[in-house]
């Protein structure tokens, strides 16, 4: 094994906060002390904790976990949100510059970033730069998102348990919706890629035995360009049939354009700090659409129909539920990059590898691997082809894939011709 480098480790989270990604955390701090880190004689000296991610660590703010109580340590891991604070920084090269600086002051030689593309973009420009100045430095991306969209990787931590809490959402929210006929659209997060829209379909009762017609019966997905007209088309002819109409869409639809249908409906939208509107905090894309529908389904002389909407927002990312399997990856995920710096990498993101085959008897089975950080940073993954049915809907293979990650569904039960 080459030779550990003597120096601090700093560990920090960044982006959305997710179910857990404090597992990544704890999975990074148990795994340095199990090395010895923090002991006489341990190349590793301290473990810090940066606050607020990067910008903290500009700031010289840390938390101190070399010593923290194992009990502790256990109870941050199934506590939901980033412990140590985040933070929505995208560092460009100056930035990336002041990180480095803060490095070499603090005499960091091992730095841990857990996030998304950007994160990993933010450790590849960092590892550049530690290059070019002589220092060794070792740069390891863990990742981390909701949306599912870091490339090379099967699923990515944080997914399965927001997946689990939308499915389950959808789940109870049909039961309302056949309780109190009517139209009910419910806008889930996911800019460009519709992974956890797509979710929804999990909440489907039998779904692969006698293709059930459960909500939600229409899933709309940033990947396939959004009609308005045929999205009122579609509405009208299940309304018509059953009475009511249950509806998942992704925060990201667009139209054939590429232009976001929030963008175009919603009138003096705030926007972020990258020019993009505001969609997550806001309820304003699905208000948008209901009253499109109350305007297009009203019969002549006639009442409108009963639509409601519903943007399930931010808490879709920290809902006290995790799926198992989640939790148990996301703090694999955290050891696999210790275990990669100190056999001698220099830098790396942690990509999770399916080695079973997806489909009804699958045998669920993962392996963690090292990528370049260049293969993931600042690139998006979108839903494949084969996970997508025509405009409204996902396939059976997208059942499959996303079944296994969420861990069990509840099993309700109601009565015939409901």
């Amino acid at each position: 094994m080459p030779a550990m480098i003597q120096g601090n480790a700093v560990i920090g989270q960044s982006g959305g906060p997710t179910a857990v990604i404090n597992q990544s955390l704890v999975g990074v701090v148990e795994k340095l002390r199990e090395i010895g880190a923090g002991r006489p004689g341990s190349p590793i000296g301290r473990i810090l904790g940066m606050r607020h991610g990067v910008r903290g660590l500009t700031k010289g703010e840390f938390h101190d976990l070399t010593d923290i109580e194992r009990a502790r340590l256990d109870r941050i891991a199934v506590t939901p949100s980033a412990a140590l604070g985040s933070t929505r920084d995208k560092p460009d090269a100056a930035y990336c510059e002041r990180i480095f600086d803060a490095c070499r002051k603090h005499d960091i030689r091992y730095f841990f970033y857990i996030g998304g593309n950007d994160s990993s973009d933010a450790c590849r420009i960092v590892n550049e730069l530690a290059r070019k100045a002589g220092y060794e430095l070792r740069c390891f991306h863990i990742p981390k998102t909701v949306d599912n969209d870091l490339l090379v990787n099967d699923h990515t931590p944080g997914f399965p348990s927001a997946a689990r809490f939308v499915a389950k959402a959808c789940m109870a929210d049909f039961l309302d919706n056949i309780s109190l006929p009517g139209i009910k659209i419910n806008v889930i997060m996911g800019r460009h890629a519709g992974f956890l829209t797509a979710a929804s379909a999990l909440a489907r009762r039998h779904d692969r035995e006698q293709g059930s017609t459960d909500g939600p019966q229409l899933i709309y997905l940033p990947e396939v360009p959004f009609d308005l007209d045929r999205f009122v088309h579609d509405v009208a002819e299940i309304y018509d049939r059953k009475g009511r109409c249950h509806i998942a869409l992704s925060e990201g639809i667009q139209d054939a354009e590429g232009v976001a249908i929030g963008a175009r409906l919603i009138k003096g939208a705030q926007v972020d700090a990258h020019g993009n509107v505001q969609l997550s905090g806001s309820g304003a894309l699905g208000d948008q659409l209901a009253d499109l529908l109350k305007e297009k389904l009203t019969p002549v002389g006639g009442k409108p129909p009963r639509v409601r909407a519903d943007t399930f927002g931010y808490v879709q990312r920290c809902f006290p539920d995790a799926s198992p399997i989640d939790q148990r990856e996301a703090r694999g995920a955290g050891h696999y990059a210790v275990e990669l710096a100190v056999s001698g990498d220099s830098d790396g993101s942690v990509a999770i590898t399916r080695t079973s085959t997806p489909g009804p008897w699958e045998c669920y089975s993962v392996a963690f691997n090292r990528i370049e950080l260049a293969d993931v940073a600042a690139k998006t993954r979108h839903m494949p082809p084969e996970f997508i049915a025509g405009h409204n809907n996902v396939s059976l293979a997208f059942h499959d894939y996303c079944r296994p990650l969420v861990g069990p569904l509840p099993e309700f039960e109601r009565f015939e011709g409901v």
